[in-house]
């Protein structure tokens, strides 16, 4: 449960935001901030930083963008103990968009890439950390990637990056516990220079369980959110994970407080967590996207059935109706 090298990120911000577009307010994310900052957790992960030239400022909120100066806004009043950053996809983040760390009040930059685009992911990394920037790559839909293709992406990152670590990422919630040490360790056995991370998500309740077996092969790196928010059926939750560790650095109270004065009134307004068609994609590994749509139906969001036929046999599903 303890381990001196385990690292926790929280990810509520950034992954919460892929619900309302990251349609938070300053002062939901100040109390956010403040909570994790007292909870003794190593990185916060304040939203996404991507170029206003393709994400409209009009449609999407502040953390979609994550400029220096409105994290600057949220820290004001108070010292950091918390390593600050945020992610960036390839393609939809330009160079202009990410000062030298120096002149940014952010620490870390986490690049999210698919398997096919690894190469591009390496030089986005690369230049985050030419920039100053502790950097990390993450892999995502990882459910879906042949081991021998992740086996050659992994020695490429190892060899050709400063990277602290590479984060396996469940994306659809579709791992299992066997699944989760094979990762790890092919993981382990290729990263020779660099640490091994891990990200779930919880289509089929596995979110915190699946953590816990990554922890146990090895992986040092770790993200959770509050309350477990996230797209669709959302993540493994944060003080699960805190309380588990059983590390005299990391608080749970701060913690159980903001859930208490911020998420249980979330919830009646944005939905995540556990539900049969997030379920229904975990098992078959595919995006959550169409149980997501399919959740915005009020027609249709507890026809649960003709959901899992629809993905299933969709043939006989548009026969049916």
């Amino acid at each position: 449960m303890y381990r001196k090298e385990i690292k926790v990120t929280d990810c509520t911000i950034r992954d919460g935001g892929l619900i309302n577009k990251w349609q938070f307010s300053h002062d939901l994310v100040r109390t956010v901030y403040e909570a994790v900052n007292c909870s003794g957790v190593d990185y916060m992960e304040l939203g996404y930083r991507a170029s206003a030239k393709i994400f409209s400022p009009k449609e999407y909120g502040t953390w979609r963008f994550t400029r220096d100066q409105d994290v600057r806004e949220i820290i004001c009043n108070s010292e950091p103990k918390i390593k600050l950053g945020v992610m960036v996809d390839i393609g939809r983040v330009e160079e202009d968009d990410i000062l030298p760390c120096s002149e940014s009040p952010l620490d870390f930059i986490r690049v999210a890439t698919y398997l096919k685009d690894v190469d591009k992911a390496i030089d986005l990394a690369n230049h985050c950390h030419e920039k100053g920037y502790e950097s990390f790559i993450n892999i995502m839909a990882i459910s879906t990637a042949p081991f021998f293709e992740l086996e050659e992406a992994i020695r490429q990152i190892d060899s050709e990056t400063e990277v602290v670590a590479v984060n396996i990422v469940d994306s659809f919630g579709g791992l299992w516990s066997e699944s989760v040490h094979k990762l790890v360790e092919i993981f382990k056995t290729h990263l020779l220079r660099h640490e091994t991370g891990f990200h779930a998500h919880n289509n089929q309740q596995l979110g915190f369980a699946n953590t816990i077996e990554a922890i146990r092969k090895g992986a040092n790196y770790l993200d959770a959110t509050i309350s477990g928010i996230g797209r669709g059926a959302g993540n493994c939750p944060l003080e699960l994970l805190l309380s588990f560790l059983k590390n005299p650095q990391y608080s749970l109270e701060p913690v159980l407080q903001v859930i208490e004065d911020v998420f249980v009134d979330l919830r009646q307004e944005i939905e995540w967590g556990y539900l049969i068609p997030y379920m229904i994609t975990g098992v078959l590994n595919e995006h959550p996207r169409t149980a997501i749509a399919w959740r915005q139906d009020p027609e249709k969001r507890d026809r649960y059935l003709d959901f899992f036929q629809k993905m299933t046999t969709p043939e006989c599903y548009e026969i049916k109706n």
